[in-house]
């Protein structure tokens, strides 16, 4: 007897992320990041494939949205502790990003992330927001919460660094 189900599938499109990536030459990282919130520049391919989307951003800080699925699950029924380290990821060093200056980029450094509560399909849309605390001129470093949408859970919680690059 087998224990298989019924095969599920799941697909996604995306944009070269060459124009993104071109208009941050331009661009201030909160230009950036505003023309993506926007829809005037394609998000980044991670974000499709993950269903992240930008919420709200402003100078030093970026929310971010997922709502978890049955196709971000581990082997034991919850969502993988990776999708919230990447959305928690995201919404730090996009929050850095708002920070810099045209033609500046950035690169995770480090990441670290304390999970409080599973999600799954049932958890609801969930919110990540990222707030800078420290913007240097090398170094940035950045908090996160996870959220549910109602702000009355915390899910995870997370801190980062990352190398500035000139």
């Amino acid at each position: 007897m087998s224990t298989v189900g019924q095969l599920r599938m799941r697909s996604f499109d995306w944009q070269d992320p060459a124009a993104t990536a071109a208009a941050g030459i331009e661009l201030s990282g909160l230009e950036v990041m505003r023309a993506i919130a926007d829809g005037e520049l394609p998000p980044p391919p991670v974000a499709q494939l993950m269903d992240f989307s930008i919420v709200e951003v402003g100078s030093g800080r970026a929310v971010f949205a997922v709502e978890p699925a049955e196709w971000m699950y581990n082997p034991i029924g919850s969502v993988h502790g990776g999708v919230a380290a990447t959305l928690l990821d995201s919404c730090m060093g996009c929050a850095v990003h708002t920070t810099l200056e045209a033609g500046v980029g950035y690169t995770t450094a480090d990441l670290h992330v304390r999970y409080i509560r599973a999600m799954t399909s049932s958890t609801g849309r969930v919110l990540a927001e990222g707030r800078v605390v420290h913007a240097g001129r090398r170094m940035a470093t950045a908090e996160g919460r996870l959220t549910t949408e109602d702000g009355e859970t915390l899910l995870a919680h997370g801190t980062t660094g990352c190398v500035i690059l000139r």
